[in-house]
């Protein structure tokens, strides 16, 4: 059993089946994203060993890289504010000092497991096709929202080792994981 994530698990010296490769050199050679090739390298890791587990996933999810694109999907998405009343153009204000400092806050809660997401934020909005009558949304705080884009980008790569039980397989990986691990 490897103890590196980018290694496929069962790795013998003298085996062709498994090629050794790091996010790191997938990168360089092909000339991507550090992100892109850590996807990459999760993917193909996966693909070759469907028996493997990862384990060391948890310090993905604070990877510069990582982060800063979650960020970017998020603020992409020009979403309302959370419970907590901080929205994109609040952060953005700050300019790139801001956003640094928003992210490495976030960072430093994730990594000190001190991080715990804060409660939705419920509106009311109407429902489609019938006038008059609403459905309650639930609004995810600005820093929820970019955990979990992280975990997303992290987790797509592997997502095809979680078993498929129910209704699991059509949920987004974070919460096929949630439901899938009882």
């Amino acid at each position: 059993m490897s103890n590196r994530l980018d290694q496929p698990a069962d790795t013998n010296a003298g085996s062709d089946n498994h090629v050794r490769t790091r996010a790191r050199d997938v990168a360089r050679n092909e000339g991507i994203s550090n992100l892109q090739a850590l996807q990459r390298v999760l993917y193909r890791s996966a693909k070759q060993d469907p028996t493997r587990r990862f384990h060391a996933l948890y310090d993905k999810l604070t990877r510069s890289d990582v982060m800063w694109q979650a960020w970017v999907n998020v603020a992409a998405n020009q979403g309302a504010s959370g419970v907590d009343g901080v929205s994109i153009d609040s952060i953005e204000d700050g300019g790139m000092e801001g956003i640094s400092s928003f992210l490495d806050e976030l960072v430093a809660e994730v990594k000190g497991e001190t991080y715990r997401p804060q409660p939705l934020r419920r509106v009311n909005i109407p429902k489609a096709g019938q006038p008059g009558v609403t459905r309650p949304l639930g609004i995810p705080a600005l820093r929820d929202r970019v955990l979990m884009s992280a975990a997303k980008l992290v987790l797509e790569p592997v997502r095809g080792q979680f078993p498929v039980r129910g209704f699991g397989h059509q949920m987004s990986a974070p919460l096929a994981v949630m439901f899938n691990s009882r």
